[in-house]
């Protein structure tokens, strides 16, 4: 193991958004805000600690004119050991985050295969939003890793706010797919090992709304700034460039500014910031009102939501006549921001958050670097802000006559506002800065893991081996792994040898259950993935981790009700145990003496335009999957999911359920006790016959393959006899 294999290697997910490692965009839409900012910040961070090896941020990959180039790149480094990997999922162009829903197996599938790419387990997971905490609680139960999850903002707030401010139920459903968000939230809740929240009353107040509410595994480690960008106003300091596009706006830009800088959402409360404004007496001769609302080219062109917002803050400016006295630029640059802040510090002005709700508001903090006192919404974030800094008010942002006023009294009060603007920049140094963040998340991460190698101390390995293996040995139970207890030890010492490399598998006709009891009967360690029920379940692990996107597949014209009354009354056939029924497979006794045979029955099935995967093994039973499922099927949806070669599968059976799987691209071993009908396949490329039985066949296999050593796909002895037949 290499130096950097011993340092920590991290994941963060993030979906949606447009991220880059340069020219950040901020305010384009509802999907570019302080979480793309706070990821892309933790990753800088987290890539210059000395504990961290590998830090990669995984996003969605877009193909959009529209939104430009650099977010199609596949890979971007921003650090030596960090990189910006974007994946594909779904349509190419730019989509919201609320219709990425469908998409997000794709995504997951796509992770899986850049993590075998960098052939090493995540140390942790850490998925940021709903969605990526969807896609990462799956990573982290295929991969057995320990899965961090931060919400940023929360399902169960966003609806009370919505319907707080008169939505309809059924639209804020339809437009927000709220439900779908909370329960992605809940599935996250439910598998991660750890929360991080920005304030305590995050905590206290907005996760504890959930069913699986476990305060004990949530930390509060409040984001940090970039004291390098953000610090208060130099003496001499020229004007910042945009200073052009905002005085063009004012009638006389010389007096105080009221600075709100947010993406142009209905939740950040701009109207309301400006209705304020408005109604306060005397608060427009005194101070100019600057909104810093994104960027656009074009508000007819934009999504409707940030236009709508637009179109009501313009509709307002008209109404209440505040020409001359409110700015909103069109276009701002990153490097524009702390330039804003001192600028607005530098007037003796005030920054104002008005939003809803805001889970952390790291723009508050820059402010406060910046020498800028606040106002701010007193929900969420801010309130931790000013109780550490000490630098401004908190307003309940409905009230617009309680927030005009604060903003005015914030201003008129020269000497408190002196000492909240040192307030401000002495609170942000002591209390949020990002190196202290990564030190708190660090020391949470290796808690976790202590935790973790404890766990696997005392009992089997809790580390999934699929994202670092390069070859994968699957074997059904009966009649082939087990069945000589001589045999099956060679084998196992033989796996054991080479650790590193060699994925185990187990495909069977059993459930789940009877599979996991007859192996450890006959002491075969926990394998790293079953197939299961001839074919139609998949799981991984020692957890056992059911594979949803499997079922999603199979599920494709399975009418299992259908199937059992058309085989109703057919000789020969009489049904399986109940607990041998399974969703996606019915099973039956099959005597070959009274039943049709297997043409005539599968086609009195295709007659009646029910499909199904008929699969009869050792003549005796008779399996009705979906059409899409098979221990074959499954295989190869396994190996494509893990982005492994097919040809570094070798694949092991004795019976007619196997077929699929042993034949194809896979190496195949029929052992020497195999049933009947798996005869018809001798002579098929890549399936070898042995002579041994049960696991004695599979060790015959692995020698002919060479799979323990240089893998080839064919035997010397068997390309002579094939030249000399010619």
């Amino acid at each position: 193991m290499t130096e950097g294999d011993r340092k920590l290697y991290i994941v963060l997910i993030s979906v949606h958004g447009l991220i880059r490692g340069h020219n950040l965009e901020l305010g384009r839409d509802a999907d570019t805000g302080g979480q793309t900012k706070y990821v892309l910040e933790l990753m800088r961070t987290l890539a210059r600690h000395p504990a961290v090896g590998r830090v990669d941020l995984l996003t969605r990959q877009i193909h959009d004119p529209k939104v430009g180039s650099d977010y199609a790149v596949p890979l971007e480094q921003i650090a030596p050991n960090a990189f910006i990997v974007r994946l594909a999922c779904g349509p190419r162009r730019y989509l919201r985050k609320e219709v990425l829903w469908p998409h997000l197996d794709t995504f997951a599938d796509q992770a899986l295969k850049h993590i075998r790419r960098v052939r090493r387990v995540p140390d942790v997971i850490h998925a940021h939003y709903a969605d990526a905490g969807y896609v990462g609680a799956q990573l982290a139960g295929l991969l057995e890793a320990p899965l961090a999850f931060t919400g940023h903002s929360l399902g169960h707030v966003k609806r009370e706010r919505m319907l707080e401010r008169g939505l309809r139920p059924e639209t804020i459903e339809g437009q927000y797919h709220i439900g779908q968000r909370i329960e992605a939230e809940n599935i996250a809740l439910d598998n991660a090992a750890f929360v991080v929240a920005s304030t305590q009353q995050e905590v206290e107040v907005q996760y504890s709304r959930y069913d699986n509410y476990r305060p004990e595994r949530m930390v509060v480690i409040p984001p940090g700034i970039d004291l390098e960008r953000f610090h208060p106003p130099v003496p001499g300091a020229s004007a910042p460039p945009i200073r052009h596009q905002i005085e063009r706006f004012l009638s006389d830009a010389s007096r105080p500014m009221i600075l709100a800088l947010a993406r142009p959402d209905p939740r950040k409360n701009l109207s309301g910031l400006v209705r304020a404004y408005a109604e306060t007496p005397g608060l427009r001769e005194y101070a100019n009102l600057v909104l810093i609302a994104g960027t656009r080219d074009d508000v007819l062109a934009m999504e409707k939501g940030p236009r709508r917002v637009l179109s009501e803050i313009m509709f307002l400016i008209d109404h209440y006549d505040l020409y001359g006295h409110v700015a909103y630029p069109k276009q701002h640059r990153p490097e524009d921001v702390p330039e804003l802040y001192r600028w607005a510090a530098k007037s003796r002005g005030v920054f104002v958050n008005p939003a809803l709700t805001e889970p952390f508001g790291l723009t508050l903090l820059e402010a406060a670097a910046s020498g800028l006192p606040i106002v701010a919404t007193r929900d969420g974030g801010p309130r931790d802000i000013v109780k550490y800094c000490r630098n401004g008010l908190l307003v309940d942002p409905l009230d617009t006559a309680q927030l005009g006023e604060a903003l005015f009294e914030a201003l008129r009060n020269r000497r408190r506002w002196r000492r909240w603007s040192q307030a401000g920049v002495a609170g942000a140094k002591r209390h949020f800065t990002w190196e202290g963040h990564v030190m708190t998340y660090i020391k949470e991460i290796s808690q976790v893991l202590d935790s973790q190698r404890a766990k696997r101390r005392a009992g089997p390995s809790l580390k999934s081996r699929l994202p670092v293996c390069d070859r994968i040995l699957v074997c059904d139970i009966d009649n082939t792994l087990i069945g000589d207890r001589a045999a099956l030890r060679e084998l196992l010492s033989q796996i054991d040898a080479a650790p590193g490399r060699i994925g185990f598998g187990i495909a069977t006709g059993r459930r789940l259950d009877s599979a996991v009891k007859v192996l450890r009967e006959w002491g075969v360690p926990g394998p790293d993935f079953f197939i299961t029920a001839a074919g139609s379940e998949i799981h991984y692990g020692p957890k056992r981790v059911e594979d949803d996107g499997w079922f999603r597949h199979i599920d494709y014209l399975w009418e299992p009700e259908r199937v059992r009354e058309i085989l109703r009354g057919i000789p020969g056939l009489r049904m399986q145990p109940k607990e041998e029924q399974r969703q996606y497979k019915i099973s039956y006794y099959l005597d070959p003496g009274l039943a049709p045979g297997m043409r005539d029955l599968t086609r009195h099935l295709r007659r009646h335009d029910v499909h199904v995967n008929v699969i009869y093994s050792h003549q005796a039973f008779l399996d009705l999957l979906p059409v899409r499922a098979s221990k074959g099927a499954a295989v190869r949806y396994f190996a494509d999911k893990w982005d492994i070669p097919f040809n570094h599968i070798l694949a092991a059976g004795d019976s007619g359920n196997d077929e699929e799987m042993l034949s194809g691209t896979t190496l195949g071993v029929v052992v020497g006790n195999h049933s009947a009908e798996l005869d018809r396949l001798r002579g098929h490329d890549r399936v070898y016959f042995a002579n041994g039985y049960n696991a004695w066949g599979i060790i015959e296999g692995i020698e002919y393959y060479d799979f323990l050593g240089r893998l080839r796909e064919s035997h010397p002895r068997a390309l002579a006899e094939s030249t000399a037949n010619e």
